[in-house]
């Protein structure tokens, strides 16, 4: 018997920019329209006709439905059943998606092409609140299984808005462009276009998805609590640009692409057509700027607290608890709250989780005698301006590289850029940490083994260069079949021919 239970939490929101227009896609949902939905939707939405035709968006839902069920039958789509929630006149709507689609939705539900799990309201701010889930029926993910198109024909729409302004309340507000805004989105887009082209996978993954540990931070759109399936491929790969808190000052980092889901032992396996990559990151990125904020250069590990001994804990576990209590410090309003906020970044059974507000007295006081600079910028909210200022940082570096038709991936406060460019990318890095905050802020390579702050010199650079690309082209990391499949599917696709994989670099 089937379940259709369905977990609220195990969800992510509906996106309404899924669009094809490839003709299976269309037969389908017209096979949905013509046997369940036509007649019926007539009766229930008598009024003016919507911007976006009634079929149009019951092809973005089944779309969608589907896109989720590839990448996790469990999986459902938040969506909320209020009219007010639709305004198609909205930069964030394209499609013009409206309040039509609530009765589209209820009767895919009464006609079992849906699950359904009804939303909850228990008040303002209750944790219990939510939208209302939907998945795919065990009828629609049969027909899904039988249809003649895959993935790789489901695109998105034209003109999605990809410089997002939120407000307190972390929801998209309508804002009015500004000479800013519209070189945000210009350059944004040229970036966009260049990873769109350029070949981004994982060559010893034969299926182009990742299991992900629920331990590991959520993406940026996700609210699923348990372990997660991100997609490897083309159609995972754009990136938005997001100001918070009503403000172009706050905020400001990118968000979007497959890679900045996934940890950093699986983003040392990526390749850029074809080419491993290496990956850069600055040190202690936030608490650098502050230093240079302050005149100061940070020449040291700053959460190193060697010579200070509190009972219990070890140097290494130390070191790691001083980080983690920096970096909410320096995010949090006010102390009891950061303190509250340390502890629930550790999962359960850990030492940080259980540590008590006296013990990290003691630990605050060891950090601000080693980094006295920081005593100011520590429980006032100063990191969402970081957030801002770091993020102009990688707008450069992506400026950069995307005028030289050079595809670099961020993560924030790293970088990955195949091997041949590592030495540009080291200069870019500086001279544009150098340009925002008014000195060159330290950086390093992610090479396995190495500790967070140790320096690597040029010859562990080139060993490390080395033994990724013997790894990619004859070792553990070679191509196997699925990822060659992918690889030519993406040169039929754009065109573009990618230097050939030889029957020797296939795994046996």
């Amino acid at each position: 018997m089937t379940d259709h239970t369905i977990n609220p939490w195990h969800s992510r929101p509906i996106d309404v920019h899924r669009w094809s227009d490839h003709p299976e896609v269309k037969e389908l949902v017209d096979r949905i329209w013509d046997g369940f939905l036509g007649e019926k939707i007539a009766e229930k939405t008598r009024g003016p006709k919507p911007r976006m035709g009634f079929r149009k968006q019951l092809r973005v839902v089944i779309l969608d439905l589907y896109v989720a069920w590839l990448d996790d039958p469990r999986l459902s789509i938040g969506v909320s059943m209020s009219s007010n929630s639709y305004n198609t006149g909205s930069r964030y709507n394209a499609l013009h998606i409206s309040k039509k689609i609530i009765p589209i939705i209820e009767e895919l539900h009464k006609a079992g092409v849906i699950d359904l799990a009804k939303g909850s309201y228990a008040g303002p701010g209750a944790k219990s609140n939510r939208n209302t889930r939907i998945r795919a029926s065990a009828k629609l993910q049969d027909w899904f299984a039988k249809a003649q198109f895959d993935r790789d024909d489901i695109g998105r729409a034209e003109g999605e808005e990809i410089i997002v302004l939120k407000n307190n309340d972390n929801k998209p507000i309508e804002y009015e462009d500004t000479p800013d805004t519209y070189r945000w989105r210009e350059e944004l887009q040229a970036y966009n276009d260049l990873i769109a082209n350029s070949f981004i996978d994982i060559p010893s993954l034969q299926e182009p998805k990742l299991e992900i540990s629920k331990d590991l931070p959520p993406g940026a759109t996700g609210d699923i609590d348990e372990s997660r399936i991100i997609r490897v491929g083309d159609h995972n790969k754009r990136t938005r640009r997001i100001f918070s808190r009503n403000s172009w000052e706050k905020h400001g980092r990118f968000y979007g692409g497959w890679w900045q889901q996934i940890d950093s032992e699986w983003r040392s396996k990526i390749t850029i057509d074809n080419e491993p990559v290496i990956e850069a990151d600055f040190q202690g990125m936030h608490v650098a700027m502050i230093f240079a904020e302050e005149g100061l250069e940070l020449t040291q590990d700053p959460y190193d607290l060697k010579g200070y001994k509190i009972k219990g804990y070890p140097p290494k576990l130390l070191r790691k608890l001083a980080k983690s209590l920096v970096l909410t410090a320096i995010n949090a309003k006010e102390k009891k709250g950061a303190y509250k906020a340390f502890r629930a970044g550790f999962p359960k059974g850990q030492v940080g989780k259980r540590t008590k507000d006296e013990k990290l007295d003691v630990l605050l006081e060891a950090i601000l005698d080693r980094n006295p600079c920081l005593g100011d910028y520590l429980f006032s909210d100063q990191g969402i301006r970081l957030m801002r200022k770091d993020s102009e940082i990688t707008s450069l570096i992506h400026n950069h590289f995307t005028q030289k038709g050079i595809p670099v991936l961020s993560v924030h406060d790293s970088y990955l850029v195949d091997c041949r460019h590592v030495g540009e990318l080291r200069q870019v890095m500086l001279d544009a940490s150098e340009e925002v905050t008014g000195r060159p802020l330290r950086m390093s390579y992610n090479i396995p083994g190495r500790e967070e702050f140790e320096d690597v010199d040029e010859a562990a650079l080139q060993k490390h260069v080395h033994d990724l690309r013997w790894a990619v082209y004859e070792g553990e990391q070679s191509a196997c079949e699925g990822y060659v499949h992918r690889l030519l599917r993406f040169q039929e696709r754009t065109g573009r021919v990618i230097s050939p994989y030889e029957k020797s670099m296939l795994k046996e």
